[in-house]
């Protein structure tokens, strides 16, 4: 299977002459949507329909970013007022109702997204909330009880993948912790290996989704010149080897701030760390098209993943 490591977006509610050239000729692993390229059913329905018209490939990975409430790319066509934290409020005082109401929640929208093309959910968050947590995350943890955070991550992958769409865990290994936005700045967090086992890496830990996304944080007591997404020891000695994660690694948006280099730079040091997948969310087609000549083809592990991974959408 022949694709580039890097997942791009696009600018508008349809494709440019350029952006399709690209998606004909250039062959990324995949594409998220935001917001800004969605206005209505039946808009969004052509616009993925015709994406995989240009690619040749039936079920090119389409990615979107609906955890509800503050992350809704799709409030324009749905009303999706549902958030993690309330869920995990719920299961507090009731865990039969929160999980029924998760699982029915969970039911209509996968419905929903397969109606309109989409085969990935960038959810579950499974940031745990702590006292210095950054706004950023606020609502979309379930909890600032790591086992909570755990126990409805795993229903929410279990669900999702019985209704034959895909999910991606993140901000692997932990975002809870910070008290930075790393869309803005580098957040640092100095907690050491024992303390954030315990709390933040917990929910993570054996979790089956077949995708996970990596946090742009510098953990400094485990590796003090790199955050997460660049750090060959946290993604091979933690992500990989305690946290037992075995699908693909994509990074976070490599146009974040939190990354300090250029993109192509930010790009390759993703995928040196060992990252599968470098993501891309900006839809600037200069720098897209820079980054796709720059990132390699994926992996023979990413192709098997991937393989996998189309095989579960039949």
């Amino acid at each position: 299977m022949k694709k580039k490591a890097i997942i791009i977006s696009i600018k508008g509610y349809s494709l440019s002459i350029n952006e399709k050239n690209l998606l004909a000729k250039e062959r990324p692993w995949g594409l998220i949507l935001f917001k800004r390229n969605i206005k209505s059913v039946r808009q969004v329905k052509q616009l993925i329909k015709k994406i995989r018209k240009l690619t040749k490939d039936s079920k090119f990975p389409i990615m979107i970013d609906e955890e509800g409430s503050s992350v809704s790319r799709l409030k324009e066509i749905i009303n999706h007022n549902f958030s993690q934290k309330s869920l995990g409020d719920i299961y507090k005082i009731n865990k039969e109702v929160s999980l029924f109401f998760y699982k029915d929640y969970i039911n209509n929208l996968t419905n929903f997204l397969k109606k309109i093309g989409i085969n990935i959910n960038t959810v579950p968050v499974l940031d745990v909330l702590r006292k210095n947590t950054n706004k950023i995350i606020g609502n979309r943890s379930f909890s600032n009880d790591p086992n909570i955070v755990k126990k409805l991550g795993q229903i929410c992958v279990k669900q999702y993948e019985l209704n034959k769409l895909a999910t991606v865990i993140k901000h692997v290994p932990g975002h809870g912790c910070a008290s930075l936005d790393s869309h803005l700045k580098m957040p640092k967090v100095k907690l050491n290996y024992r303390d954030l086992n315990k709390i933040d890496f917990l929910p993570f830990k054996s979790n089956q989704s077949k995708f996970a996304m990596t946090a742009h944080i510098l953990y400094e007591k485990i590796d003090k010149k790199n955050v997460a997404t660049f750090s060959k020891k946290i993604i091979s000695n933690i992500i990989r080897k305690k946290l037992g994660f075995k699908g693909i690694l994509i990074s976070d948006d490599i146009s974040m701030k939190a990354l300090k280099y250029d993109l192509v730079t930010n790009a390759k040091k993703s995928l040196l760390a060992g990252c599968n997948i470098v993501l891309y969310c900006a839809g600037n087609y200069k720098d897209t098209y820079k980054l796709i000549k720059e990132v390699p083809f994926i992996d023979k592990f990413t192709a098997k993943k991937t393989s996998e991974f189309y095989k579960f959408l039949r």
